[in-house]
């Protein structure tokens, strides 16, 4: 009888572990990871006349507090936006460089496209440090010559327990 109970109870947890692991959500794929890129990339060759060009947005991953020896790690969304209504964006390169100006790494090796309207986001970990106090990415972007450019705007937080603190950079076309 002992013996029994033991086996209903055991079958019990196995039935409300299998119910709990198979309600629990598929975990996001990181903006890192190639897959978040794939279903973006660009099958085809891009037309001859488009125009190419570069921006600049500094992208803050630590910042320094109170004195030059105290840092205060911070989570940063980079987002890149297409403004036009009716035309495609394509972003051929990402490259994410750390204070010394080191390429950290290119975040697709294939030009995506971004659809009218549509923002699409790099997320930079509170806990990725790799890119310091002057972390910044460099774009590189192809439009139609009558669109308006991409924008890029970087939004960095952090928070501990009643503390917050946020701030925003904007990109800077460059040649």
């Amino acid at each position: 009888m002992k013996n029994k109970k033991i086996i209903y109870k055991l079958i019990a947890l196995i039935a409300i572990s299998l119910v709990v692991c198979s309600c629990e959500k598929e975990k996001e794929i990181s903006s890192v990871h190639p897959n978040n890129w794939n279903k973006r990339t660009v099958s085809h060759p891009l037309e001859d006349t488009l125009v190419h060009g570069k921006t600049y947005l500094s992208v803050y991953s630590q910042i320094y507090s109170e004195t030059e020896h105290r840092i205060h790690s911070l989570t940063a969304t980079v987002s890149l936006r297409n403004i036009n209504v009716n035309d495609t964006v394509f972003i051929d390169k990402a490259t994410y460089y750390n204070t010394h100006g080191e390429a950290i790494r290119t975040y697709f090796s294939k030009p995506i496209f971004i659809a009218p309207m549509e923002t699409v986001e790099i997320i930079i970990d509170e806990s990725d440090k790799e890119g310091g106090t002057g972390a910044n990415f460099l774009f590189d972007w192809t439009i139609k010559s009558n669109s308006n450019e991409p924008f890029f705007e970087s939004v960095m937080i952090s928070t501990s327990g009643q503390q917050g603190i946020s701030f925003t950079t904007q990109g800077k076309t460059i040649n």
